[in-house]
């Protein structure tokens, strides 16, 4: 359907490249291109009839005014052969945008089932990547999850160590008053009994005296 469209397209450009120059006349100018503007004579003075003798754009030769009807016959000719020169090379043209637009679809029948494998292959990607980024959350959240396991398992741990560290520095402390008392009474016991031994000393010495 496009190629048909610019096949179009193309013979309306050609049809109209013998359009008539409404543009002021001049002797010659150029476009830059092969388009030739031709006047006839050059000379606008002689000039009997402007209207009939505008400028053409030059595809096939174009004679002068005065000159139409000398050669006629060569000047069909010559324009046959440049009408079929012209419609090879827009057969060479269409046969080369129909193979590029073959190689666009790359083997669809059209523009839109090409198109519409394009946006079926792009929602395959896009939900291919959202599946991907679901997957990355739910690693994440179980990374955070055992991460906090990990850390409230060892805060706990700290804690139970703590507490038992407390515990025992208590029964150290309950343990060395406990000695402490205990030496004490030691200490008044010793005391007590080098009293006795003493007088037991001083009473043994008097009674041998």
């Amino acid at each position: 359907m496009a190629v048909c469209e610019l096949f179009t397209t193309v013979c309306s450009f050609f049809a109209t490249l013998q359009t008539v120059y409404t543009g002021p006349l001049q002797p010659e100018i150029s476009n830059g291109t092969f388009h030739h503007f031709f006047v006839p004579d050059g000379d606008y003075e002689e000039t009997v009839d402007p209207e009939q003798c505008q400028m053409l754009f030059k595809f096939s030769d174009v004679y002068p005014c005065g000159h139409a009807e000398e050669g006629s016959d060569a000047a069909v000719r010559d324009d046959f052969v440049i009408s079929k020169l012209q419609a090879e090379d827009a057969a060479r043209l269409l046969e080369s945008i129909g193979r590029t637009v073959a190689h666009d679809l790359d083997g669809e029948d059209s523009y839109g089932k090409f198109l519409q494998r394009e946006i079926s292959q792009i929602s395959e990607a896009f939900s291919s990547v959202d599946k991907s980024l679901l997957e990355l959350e739910v690693k994440f959240k179980q990374s955070q999850e055992t991460e906090l396991r990990e850390e409230q398992q060892l805060n706990g741990y700290v804690v139970q160590q703590v507490s038992d560290i407390r515990g025992a520095l208590r029964e150290t402390t309950d343990i060395s008053l406990g000695l402490r008392d205990r030496h004490e009474l030691l200490s008044l016991i010793i005391r007590s009994h080098g009293t006795r031994l003493s007088r037991l000393k001083t009473e043994f010495l008097t009674v041998d005296s």
